[in-house]
């Protein structure tokens, strides 16, 4: 064969090639980015009227019966039935409410009875997680209701934002019970399931950051929806256009920085148009920072994103109802912020400065309620 024929014909197939590993290049360049999906408005559950039935049931650690007979009390006064969950006297390992399966078909039940409207957790403590697997999300998206809790209580408002309902991160029958539903936090709770809406007034902290955000309402404990982020199937921190809210209690500044850090390395923050940080009790002063506010703010910098500080949720003393899954707009100002709800139903407005738990709880309740400490009545 003439050489000049070989090199032209060598030159083709090289090109060839090339162009093949370019085209398949190119190819796996764009399967690999993720198609981030905006994360969907959810569903508002109906608001409650007078002798609506609320149940009590117990997804976590167990609760005394005496707490929760004074919160069901509490209930009545509020003008619903309580109806409390067949399991919620069970124990199991020590600390748990009943088995796995027992904790979920109290939460299964409630869900198909029709006659129920809302779902009050007892306590947080640690569990939840357990029961995700158990409980079918298509249950929960036919059967919207009120779910209200905090805490470990975080899980269960993954998986419902995820079915497309929205839920109440607020206060539970442990602190209800212990302030015969007289504080605040109560008060807001009965008056958000009849259909006031809060829009807050929150002061201003030296180290929000400025800006106006709007987006879907996610998070929670700390500790309890960061195991949730790329391993789970209600991973709601990976779609676009999501507010953040964290708190935490009990846990050492490295453990929040390892946290956050976390939330980072699986891309979330690119996702979030804002953040909310909620109370951090107790968290320590193992890394030379005034406070977890100043440590979190330090990171939160190189986001164009407004960041509202000191917002009064989580295990503190003043614990306000949040709507989770819900549609928010946040304004953060040098007056302070604000944060409003998209939501249906009769507005107000609150100013989170004046409101002050009229029974404080003690560290060591406040510790027994998040799980860290057990051995408290």
């Amino acid at each position: 064969m003439d050489i000049k024929k070989i090199g032209t014909f060598s030159a083709i197939v090289a090109l060839c090639f090339l162009s093949a590993c370019s085209d398949d290049s190119s190819s796996s360049n764009a399967a690999d980015q993720p198609n981030i999906e905006p994360l969907a408005e959810c569903t508002a559950p109906a608001f409650l009227k007078k002798g609506d039935k609320i149940a009590l049931i117990s997804p976590s650690y167990t609760t005394p019966d005496s707490n929760i007979q004074k919160t069901a009390d509490v209930i009545k006064d509020w003008g619903f039935t309580p109806v409390i969950g067949k399991n919620v006297d069970k124990l199991d390992a020590g600390k748990y409410a009943g088995t796995a399966e027992e904790r979920a078909e109290d939460f299964i039940t409630a869900l198909k009875d029709t006659s129920i409207k809302a779902i009050l957790a007892n306590r947080g403590g640690y569990g939840t997680i357990q029961l995700v697997d158990l409980i079918d999300p298509k249950l929960v998206k036919k059967n919207p209701k009120w779910l209200i809790g905090y805490s470990d209580i975080t899980t269960l408002h993954a998986m419902q934002t995820k079915a497309g309902v929205m839920s109440i991160h607020g206060t539970m029958s442990s602190s209800i019970a212990k302030t015969a539903g007289k504080d605040d936090n109560s008060t807001l709770l009965r008056d958000l399931l009849k259909g006031e809406v809060p829009t807050y007034k929150v002061p201003k902290h030296k180290y929000n950051q400025k800006g106006k955000a709007e987006g879907i309402l996610v998070g929670g404990n700390m500790t309890t929806f960061v195991p949730l982020i790329g391993t789970s199937d209600i991973d709601i921190f990976q779609n676009d256009g999501i507010i953040l809210f964290m708190e935490e209690i009990g846990e050492n500044l490295r453990n929040i920085d390892r946290m956050f850090h976390s939330i980072e390395l699986h891309g979330v923050m690119e996702n979030v148009r804002g953040v909310i940080l909620g109370e951090f009790v107790d968290s320590g002063t193992d890394l030379d920072y005034e406070s977890t506010e100043a440590m979190l703010s330090s990171y939160l910098k190189k986001y164009d994103i407004p960041v509202m500080c000191g917002f009064p949720a989580g295990h503190d003393d003043v614990n306000l109802p949040l709507v989770m899954g819900a549609k928010v707009k946040m304004d953060v100002s040098d007056n302070g912020a604000t944060l409003a709800f998209d939501i249906g139903g009769e507005k107000k407005e609150v100013d989170t400065d004046k409101l002050t738990n009229k029974t404080a709880l003690s560290k060591a309740i406040r510790l027994m309620l998040s799980g860290k400490i057990f051995d408290i009545e």
